[in-house]
């Protein structure tokens, strides 16, 4: 869903790309500035999923400031999530659709594309 941001300076701006808003948003909270550049850095290394990911991290942190509320040490918290982690990735090898493609079979890569592709479209 599109979304019309204005600037201070009257510039109107339509977009529904997430590292867009955010960029766009004037932050003071720390926490917030490091959900901004979390957004911009997953925008310029992959250039997708920058919603995602901020999402993702705001859920991380809302389940961690639980946890440190039970009283829980934040070390603790940073090893079970570098574990979770692990065996996310773990899981996510196992059950990967690996293909092979080249010059004389491009089919898998244009597909893999225009799925990526079809919504910025």
């Amino acid at each position: 869903m599109d979304k019309m941001l204005q600037s201070p300076d009257g510039d109107v701006t339509i977009t529904n790309d997430g590292a867009t808003i955010l960029e766009q948003m004037d932050v003071d909270n720390q926490i917030a500035k490091l959900m901004v550049e979390l957004s911009r850095s997953q925008d310029y290394e992959i250039g997708d999923g920058t919603t995602g990911v901020v999402v993702m991290a705001g859920a991380l942190l809302e389940k961690a400031e639980r946890l440190l509320e039970r009283g829980i040490h934040p070390i603790r918290i940073a090893e079970g999530y570098e574990t979770a982690s692990r065996i996310a990735v773990e899981h996510l090898e196992r059950v990967a659709n690996k293909f092979e493609f080249g010059e004389s079979n491009l089919e898998p890569l244009i597909q893999t594309c225009m799925t990526t592709l079809s919504s910025k479209m």
